[in-house]
């Protein structure tokens, strides 16, 4: 059956948005954590604050090899010393310096350390001149900016960098340029590669995070820089009203970014044109530039952040790929209980109340390590924070922090487990299995109805960059198992306690009645008393099982094999508890619902209903793989910042 939208665009379901905001909203309070919240405390706090008194110059002016002039906040600390130098490269305005939500300290604390801080408002954003285009520039600006900023007056000529989410883009965008004066950087919360695990995901389109994040936050702050407050306004009340929008189709026409005005955002359109992971995308990828990268790294990434993935694959592709020795020996990766922008702090959690219930255990070191770091790399001190490879993690469940020497973990055991049974037909009727024996039993498939327009509403997981937009954090499933297109499989109750910490492979043997389809994957940890959390979870496009860059049609009614990465956790599934895998097609609004068209993508609104066909018999062993960590090391609930 084929549904055609009519004139430009639609708004399609705008209703089921409203619906998971509810859904989320109910699942946290579920949770029964909410009175657990810490109250908010003043940010930043006051103390720990360095020797040096600070002089603070605004709008600096730096010019670009192609004459753009972008403007800086300079805190120099009074000293006659020759100080290093820590640069933030942001798009979220220099004045802000992502001290709120809950995150850095001010750029005048770290000065007082006596350090000279340098934050810079990006090309086309704030201050600075020239015209924004998202990754466009930072490479080239980085680079300059990097040798800038290591010649200013009081600098002994070593810089670091920091900075979260895209400023933590301009980080890597900067080293793999590999300028002479950067002499380590400090990424929070970004990726690896801005096509995969950025703007889309397996092949689809991360809608929740990136349309509210394009309208109200860098396409309203880019008009604003140019002089357009109309289009301004408009773009943050947009922003603002982004239930509205998250439905419309087509995407190739999304009406508040003005298609066909080369002066608002046509960054926005190409990333929708460019849906495969062509040569636009490759030319920013970080994955494919790891030994153009010759600095150390300290890394902060969180469990149910939109970026986790790329976090992880940059600490192991330093460590494997790194430029120098140096590089490769000095890298430490951070994986804490937070989503985008939490990060532990009291109150920052308001909507994701199961992880504000970790508690101090689970607030983020990222200022004390961040400062300890730089006075290793930058001033010399002996403070042992490097010096090889590690991951610090936080295990949930257990709130522990523990350490490891690799990612994934050296002692990992990879753990397969079969589904088998019935997970459909009504959550009463289901005995949907998890088993780490194969079925050597004949088995019927399980079947449902994918409608893009009802798709499963999102509860939690891992977008951005806020919960009332982006799905994030963990959230009782209960509502969500409800639907006839959402199946279960489920273990028995574990018999000890069981750590998984590390990425998931779903191995999917499934069948469309659709020429182009979505199969999704989520991680659930089952209470003795059927409450459920999600870990995480993962999507695949049908046409790009087998590449991200060729994507093909699939046959409608054959088997195809399909494997979809659910991003990583760490979590103590204590002993009694079960584990549990959601199949469905859908998780709106954290990505955008796959027509079933097989059309081009975001060229019109028509959607069909396809049947989706799961097996998992002797000849179609649909499997998932665990990261099962052995008993050991207990952990500890204080951060290590040494080792």
């Amino acid at each position: 059956m084929s549904r055609s939208g009519r004139g430009r665009g639609r708004i399609v379901r705008a209703g089921v948005v409203a619906a998971t905001a509810a859904l989320v909203a109910a699942g946290c309070g579920s949770s029964g954590n909410s009175g657990t919240q810490q109250v908010a405390a003043s940010w930043p706090p006051a103390e720990g604050r360095g020797s040096c008194a600070v002089d603070k110059q605004e709008n600096v002016p730096a010019t670009m090899r192609d004459g753009a002039v972008l403007k800086a906040d300079v805190y120099k600390p009074k000293t006659s010393d020759q100080v290093p130098v820590i640069l933030m490269r942001t798009q979220y305005g220099k004045s802000a310096a992502q001290i709120q939500p809950f995150r850095y300290q001010t750029p005048d604390w770290f000065a007082s350390h006596c350090y000279l801080v340098v934050v810079q408002d990006i090309r086309g954003q704030g201050q600075s001149g020239g015209t924004f285009s998202e990754f466009t520039n930072d490479m080239n600006d980085g680079y300059d900016s990097v040798e800038w900023a290591a010649g200013l007056p009081g600098s002994n000529g070593k810089v670091g960098m920091y900075g979260s989410s895209y400023v933590g883009a301009t980080q890597w965008l900067a080293a793999v340029g590999a300028p002479p004066h950067l002499t380590t950087i400090v990424p929070a919360n970004t990726a690896s590669d801005y096509y995969d695990g950025w703007t889309y995901e397996g092949g689809a389109y991360r809608l929740a995070f990136v349309e509210p994040w394009a309208m109200e936050t860098i396409g309203a702050s880019s008009a604003l820089n140019r002089g357009d407050t109309g289009t301004a306004k408009q773009l943050a009340a947009d922003g603002a009203n982004y239930s509205r929008w998250l439905g419309f189709r087509p995407y190739q026409q999304f009406p508040p970014m003005h298609p066909g005005d080369q002066t608002v955002a046509p960054w926005f359109y190409d990333w929708i044109n460019h849906s495969t992971r062509d040569d636009y995308w490759k030319q920013w990828s970080i994955r494919d530039r790891y030994a153009n990268v010759k600095v150390p790294v300290l890394d902060f990434e969180g469990w149910y952040d939109a970026f986790l993935a790329g976090g992880t694959e940059n600490f192991a592709g330093m460590v494997a790929n790194g430029g120098t020795p140096e590089a490769k020996t000095n890298q430490r990766l951070v994986l804490g209980p937070w989503d985008h922008v939490g990060w532990g702090r009291p109150g920052a959690n308001i909507e994701t109340p199961m992880l504000a219930a970790t508690g101090e255990a689970g607030d983020s070191p990222i200022n004390d390590l961040m400062l300890a770091w730089y006075d290793h790399f930058l001033k010399g001190q002996d403070n042992k924070v490097s010096g090889k490879p590690v991951v610090d993690y936080f295990l949930m469940g257990a709130n522990k922090w523990k350490s490891a020497s690799a990612w994934p973990l050296p002692n990992t055991q990879w753990t397969t487990y079969y589904l088998s049974g019935n997970g459909g037909n009504g959550i009463q009727g289901r005995v949907g299995l998890l088993s780490t024996a194969a079925s050597k039993d004949p088995q019927q498939p399980d079947r449902y109805d994918y409608d893009p327009l009802n798709p499963v509403p999102s509860a939690g997981g891992h977008s951005c960059c806020g919960a009332p937009t982006g799905p994030q954090g963990p959230v009782d499933q209960f509502v969500v198992e409800q639907r006839s297109d959402v199946l279960t499989y489920t273990t028995t109750p574990m018999s000890s306690d069981t750590e998984l910490t590390g990425p998931i492979r779903m191995t999917l043997w499934a069948a469309s009645t659709a020429t182009d389809t979505d199969f999704t994957a989520k991680l659930v940890a089952v209470a003795p008393d059927g409450s459920t959390v999600n870990l995480n979870n993962g999507i695949i496009r049908a046409a790009f099982r087998d590449s991200l860059e060729h994507p093909s049609p699939i046959v409608p009614g054959q088997p195809y094999k399909y494997s979809i990465d659910i991003w990583p956790t760490s979590y103590l599934v204590k002993a009694g508890y079960k584990i549990r895998v959601e199949v469905s097609s859908s998780d709106f609004p954290q990505f955008a619902p796959n027509p079933n068209t097989g059309d081009p993508f975001g060229s019109n609104a028509n959607t069909q209903v396809a049947t989706q066909t799961i097996y998992h018999d002797a000849d179609h062993p649909s499997a998932l793989v665990l990261p099962i960590i052995p008993a050991g090391d207990a952990g500890s609930s204080r951060f290590p910042l040494q080792h």
